[in-house]
């Protein structure tokens, strides 16, 4: 086996273990549906508490849009490749209705690491949430947000708006200094909506 047989073998066991522990509920076959669906919008709710602390006049923001999204996603970094997967909803402030979602990425870069953090999405139009919920959405853009570490610092700044759309990333440190989301996927979890 020559060497860069050997790094990609490495890379795609690493990244299979990645994912693996980082998938989404829809694999885990002793958990209900409806406590899968339960467990995403706990997540949802944990999430919305830590931005409210960290940015407070998002309350009032995603109480006036029409929709808003939801994210916990895990990334590795594995030397030249890095991947992630995650799951989430969004809210449709219209109708009330959640729609569960998938998230993934693959990417290609140097690093190695594990990241752990949240994405919410401030959907400013109806058309930018339906085409979000019903095409999926693919996307490779990132740009700056604001950035906290531990007790130093502030988390007000800018966030990222994409196509009438406002991102949030959070980390275990508060607000990311960016906001990236290149090369990342998402759609419709068949098995929980």
């Amino acid at each position: 086996m020559t060497k860069l047989s050997s790094l990609i073998s490495i890379v795609l066991l690493f990244s299979i273990i990645g994912l693996t522990g980082c998938s989404t509920m829809q694999n885990r076959s002793t958990v209900t549906v409806e406590q899968q669906r339960q467990e995403v919008l706990n997540m949802k709710t944990g999430v919305l508490s830590d931005l409210y602390a960290l940015k407070p006049s998002t309350r009032v923001q995603i109480k006036n849009v029409p929709g808003y999204a939801v994210f916990s996603n895990k990334n590795v970094n594995l030397i030249l490749a890095s991947f992630s997967g995650g799951y989430g909803v969004v809210k449709n402030n219209l109708t009330g209705k959640h729609t569960f979602m998938n998230m993934g990425e693959v990417g290609v870069g140097l690093g190695l690491g594990v990241k752990d953090y949240r994405l919410v999405f401030i959907f400013h139009t109806k058309d930018a949430m339906q085409r979000f919920t019903e095409q999926g959405w693919s996307v490779g853009v990132q740009g700056d947000a604001a950035a906290k570490l531990g007790d130093q610092g502030a988390a007000i700044g800018r966030s990222v708006i994409i196509d009438n759309v406002t991102i949030y990333q959070i980390t275990e440190n508060g607000l990311a200094l960016q906001a990236n989301i290149k090369g990342t996927k998402y759609w419709k979890n068949n098995a929980l909506n």
